[in-house]
This record gives C-alpha cells, structure tokens and sequence, in this order.
C-alpha cells in the first residue's frame, strides 16, 4: 500500500496553538474523541490519525512545560527566603554577642531566631506543597514525552519509506496494521509516562491521611484476595507449625 502522503509536509495546525494554550490557565489533560471517518481512503484515514496522535502529544509535553512554570518560580522563591533566613539567623546573633554593630545593635540575638523560623518556614513549604519536586517532575515527563515523539515521527518516516521505495511486504491490510499497531504502542508509552508521573507525585504525599487510606485499602484487597486465592485444607495448620510428613507406606508383594 503506497502511503506517499502518510508523512506530514509541514507542522500540524495545532502545533502552534499548544504553545498559547500552555498557559496558566491550561486545560487538564481530559481525554479526547476518537477522530472517526470512512476508511475508503486508508493513507488519508492513517495521515489524520497520526496528526490526531501528534497533536496529543504536543498537548500533553505543553501542559507540564506549562504546570512547571508557576511551580519553579514559587520554588525558587522559597528556596531563596530558606536561604536568606538561614544567612540571617546565623548572622544576627553573631553581630549581637560581638557588639560589632555598635550600641544600636543590640538585641539582634531575637530577629536572627525568627529569621531561623521563616527559613524552616519556607523549606517546609517547599517541601510540603512539593513545588521543586513538582517543576522538576514536570520537566522530566515533558522532556521523555518529547523524546518519544521523535521516535514516533522516526518510525512513521520509516514505515512511510518502506511502502513507497522498498518491496511490498504483505498485503495492504498488513501495512495499515503496521502503521495502526505504531500508532498504538506510542499512545499506550504515553499515557503511561503520564500515569508514573501521577503515582510519583501520589507517592511523594503518602504520609498524608488519604494516600494512607488508599494505601491500606490496597493492601487489605490484596490480602483479602491472596486469602481467597490460596486453597485451604480441611484442617487449617496453626501459624508457624510445619505440616508433617506423612509415612511412605510399601507396595504389597505380589503372592
């Protein structure tokens, strides 16, 4: 199945658009309607349907470049007040045991213990709302998501120039579900980039009251469920004992 038009000449027109949707105000990754059509023309269905892919993917690496804008600055901030406070606190009651500011600094000793408070203050922030966990999370998934684009647009190049120069291989309903099953496997490596980056950022709030909950819950099913799985004997052993070993008992001599 020649497929000369399979490969895009130019950006898709959503392209430009994820970069000024990527804003703040970014809509959540919900999903998306399946682009449905007659497959009379299969290159065209296909070219559509790579587009569709590729949009998506643009979408979802725009949206964390987007989540890990406000983050990093809300981090930065933090980390800069941490480290602000911290200088003071150390400083302050240096200058007030030595007198080295004079008469006039006296009692600095106390504003250098609240400058202490607020750099624990701003690490602890930091550390619970998980800003630079976040931004950096956000990063890493955008930039795997991306990788894995351009190895989708390696290989639909691929599969594009094996149809158009090289020997057919197969049927033409094979090489539509070469280019499909291509399709799929990026759509299923990118949702699942997206659902480790939600479960890291599930496991970072565990020692909160509703990952514990979820947690428990969890391991409760699964104990209930290797509970009922495992085979019970008609007399269950106490815990800790060992099941005793039957007497192997001789064949009967034949007369």
């Amino acid at each position: 199945m020649s497929q000369p038009e399979m490969q895009p000449d130019g950006p898709p027109p959503d392209r430009a658009g994820a970069g000024k949707n990527g804003g703040h105000g970014a809509r959540d990754l919900a999903g998306r309607t399946f682009p449905l059509g007659d497959w009379a023309e299969p290159a065209e269905r296909l070219d559509e349907l790579y587009r569709w892919v590729e949009q998506g993917a643009l979408r979802t690496a725009a949206w964390y470049l987007a989540d890990r804008v406000w983050k990093r600055r809300a981090a930065r901030a933090l980390r800069a007040g941490a480290a602000l406070g911290a200088l003071c606190g150390g400083l302050l009651p240096l200058l007030d045991l030595t007198g080295v500011a004079g008469a006039g600094g006296r009692g600095l000793a106390p504003w250098g213990y609240l400058a202490l408070l607020v750099a624990v203050g701003c690490a602890g922030a930091d550390r619970y709302f998980g800003l630079t966990s976040g931004w950096i999370r956000d990063v890493a998934t955008a930039q795997a998501v991306q990788r894995r684009l351009q190895v989708l647009q390696f290989d639909w190049a691929s599969e594009s120039v094996r149809e158009v120069l090289g020997p057919a291989e197969g049927t033409a309903s094979e090489a539509a579900e070469r280019c499909l099953g291509v399709l799929r496997r990026f759509t299923d490596d990118v949702t699942e980039l997206v659902r480790a980056e939600t479960a890291d950022w599930m496991v970072e709030f565990r020692s909160g009251p509703a990952p514990l909950g979820l947690q428990s819950a969890g391991v409760a099913g699964a104990a209930g469920r290797a509970t009922e799985a495992a085979p019970q004997g008609r007399f269950p052993l106490p815990p800790g004992a060992a099941r005793p070993n039957m007497p192997r008992q001789r064949p009967p001599e034949p007369r």
